[in-house]
């Protein structure tokens, strides 16, 4: 039987002047690996060792905080100190040593962040907790983080950075006419809520140089009152003229992730693809797609019709790594899939715990377990 050939899928692609060997990315996936005190372990080497070695161009790594008071958890990655410094380029040798690309996502979680006094655009309250709301001041000083976050990713041999926007995180936050609801020049109309991203942007950019930097890009909440792909594409459009790199597109925030509706849409294979499609009428930079995109031949077909110009596989690729080597064979068959059914995963990591697939075997999952502390 012949071979299927992806010939979208496995076609090389250039982010400014870095060079893809493939449209196969992974998307940013927080599994709880990273030491208490968010420092790289032993785990997270191996993992992200797995990641490269299956044959994607491109693996980000997920969420490492500018600042602790900005850290999701007390296993998110950290890039807010010098002292961060060597672990992170333990991460981005381990990645390339496998002929792929190593970007850091950074972040931080505003109302979301696990700290005593989370900080916000606005005070709107979080499931019970009320964030304060950031000074002016504090703006500035965070801008100046991201900015030198991504500073220690050039320097610690990363390939290139991306701005956490998604997710209803910091940034979303300043975007969304839900949670930010500032009376200054950071609020009210859209341009004054795209603010704080795009100064974010140009500081980071004034700081790295021809480094190129990448978005997580919330494209809808998904919430009655929340940020719609009506005025994020607008972000997008003012995100390429200030020079981003490309848009990974996603759609969902922690207070929607869970709804019945969604948890419905996000069984189905491809259900942020859309919102892709949506950024891409709108930017002639690269967008990346995500979202269950769980074989080869939906990819190349989202690749085929235009909708995306790159894959972004999160869980599917944890799952099974070697999906892009069994896809560049035509072995789609063999690929193990992720379950819709299944929330393992992330049971375990809101439990504090390291998360793996029950799809594994057992030897892996044993080999995961002994790494972790």
């Amino acid at each position: 039987m012949n071979k299927t050939v992806y010939k979208n899928l496995f076609k090389p692609l250039k982010l400014n002047e870095l060079r893809l060997k493939n449209r196969i990315t992974m998307a940013p996936l927080f599994l709880g690996y990273a030491l208490e005190g968010g420092k790289v372990s032993a785990l997270m080497l191996y993992h992200y060792k797995l990641m490269a070695q299956g044959g994607a161009a491109l693996i980000v790594v997920e969420n490492a905080s500018i600042t602790p008071a900005g850290s999701g958890s007390t296993r998110t990655l950290r890039c807010d100190h010098n002292r961060y410094l060597p672990d992170l380029e333990k991460l981005a040798a381990t990645i390339k040593d496998q002929k792929a690309r190593a970007a850091l996502q950074i972040n931080h979680a505003g109302r979301f962040a696990h700290v005593v006094e989370p900080v916000a655009p606005s005070a709107v309250d979080t499931f019970g907790r009320t964030p304060r709301e950031l000074t002016r001041r504090e703006i500035v000083s965070i801008q100046k983080q991201f900015a030198n976050a991504a500073l220690r990713a050039k320097k610690a041999g990363f390939d290139l950075v991306e701005l956490h926007g998604g997710t209803g995180y910091l940034l979303a936050q300043f975007v969304s006419p839900r949670t930010n609801q500032r009376i200054d020049d950071y609020g009210g109309s859209l341009e004054n809520r795209l603010r704080f991203p795009l100064e974010i942007l140009k500081r980071v950019k004034d700081t790295v140089g021809d480094f190129p930097v990448g978005y997580r890009f919330l494209a809808d909440e998904w919430l009655p009152d929340g940020l719609g792909p009506q005025e994020s594409v607008v972000l997008a459009r003012e995100l390429e003229e200030n020079g981003i790199t490309y848009i990974s597109a996603m759609g969902g925030t922690y207070e929607s992730f869970f709804l019945p509706e969604v948890i419905k849409k996000s069984s189905k294979p491809g259900y942020m693809v859309s919102l892709a499609a949506a950024v891409k009428k709108h930017v002639s930079v690269p967008v990346i797609a995500a979202g269950r995109i769980s074989t080869p031949a939906r990819a190349e077909s989202i690749l085929k019709a235009k909708k995306a110009d790159l894959i972004g596989l999160a869980r599917v690729l944890w799952v099974d790594p070697q999906w892009p080597q069994k896809a560049r064979r035509g072995q789609e068959r063999a690929i193990t899939k992720c379950s819709p059914k299944c929330d393992a995963c992330l049971q375990l990591v809101m439990k504090g715990k390291p998360a793996y697939c029950p799809r594994w075997s057992k030897e892996k999952r044993q080999a995961y377990r002994s790494l972790f502390r």
